[in-house]
């Protein structure tokens, strides 16, 4: 018999199964804050169909919101990990200025990385939306349009300074590795989800779509989380090696 100690990560790993459609609807009907949701998330949807918004332009702005907000996550746990390491790994006999350019070229050379391999997904959904994020229209209204380079310019900064202002730095390494994954997870599932609609050729609804979806994340987080990676308050405990940390 396998010991509690010994639990591997399968076990706490196993999909949630989500209640029934009726009680969605129900908890959704009695929550003022999920119908504010809804009324934030259908913004773009009325846009396009009501007064003839840019598809291609709300479709990228999805994908730029969480490659942009996962970024900011990124670099505020890299700024710890370089506040936690020893400066012999880092400058050794070197001079103080020595030292903080190292750690910026660290820092820096650190945080791309870790975006490319943490928002792999957002670059791979490229390849199925290049119809949309590659179109000749959206390159021509993001180069020639300053208030579009302000407003996407506003979203990243808002994105970082969240992520600054969020704790990090300051949290235990359990309650940190939970919040992280949290936040991390949620924008990995909805680059997973843009993949799996572009992929299946629902362009013509994505944006509807990803509007439900994103009112779904942001009113059951756990909910969605469980159905796709298994207890989310033990998001904390998973290991590499397949075992659940204790």
């Amino acid at each position: 018999m396998t010991r509690p100690e010994e639990e591997t990560a399968s076990d706490a790993t196993r999909p949630i199964a989500l209640p029934s459609l009726s009680q969605h609807l129900r908890e959704f009907a009695r929550n003022p804050q999920a119908w504010a949701a809804l009324g934030r998330n259908l913004i773009p949807v009325v846009g396009i169909y009501a007064f003839g918004w840019s598809a291609a332009l709300s479709v990228f702005s999805y994908w730029f919101d969480g490659l942009t907000a996962l970024a900011a996550i990124v670099a505020a746990v890299v700024l710890r990990l370089l506040r936690e390491m020893p400066e012999k790994e880092i400058g050794g006999q070197r001079s103080e200025i020595g030292k903080m350019v190292g750690k910026i070229f660290l820092g820096a050379g650190t945080w791309a990385f870790l975006v490319v391999i943490v928002g792999l997904r957002y670059l791979i959904v490229i390849i199925p939306m290049n119809k949309i994020l590659l179109d000749e229209e959206l390159r021509r209204q993001l180069v020639q349009s300053p208030v579009l380079w302000l407003t996407f310019g506003a979203l990243a900064v808002g994105h970082f300074w969240k992520a600054f202002q969020a704790g990090y730095d300051a949290m235990p390494e359990n309650q940190l590795r939970q919040r992280v994954r949290w936040d991390v997870y949620l924008l990995v599932l909805r680059a997973g989800a843009m993949f799996i609609m572009a992929a299946q050729g629902l362009y013509f609804i994505l944006v509807p779509l990803m509007a439900l979806l994103l009112t779904y994340m942001e009113v059951w987080p756990g909910r969605a989380l469980g159905a796709v990676w298994g207890d989310p308050s033990r998001l904390w405990e998973y290991e590499p090696d397949g075992k659940t940390k204790r």
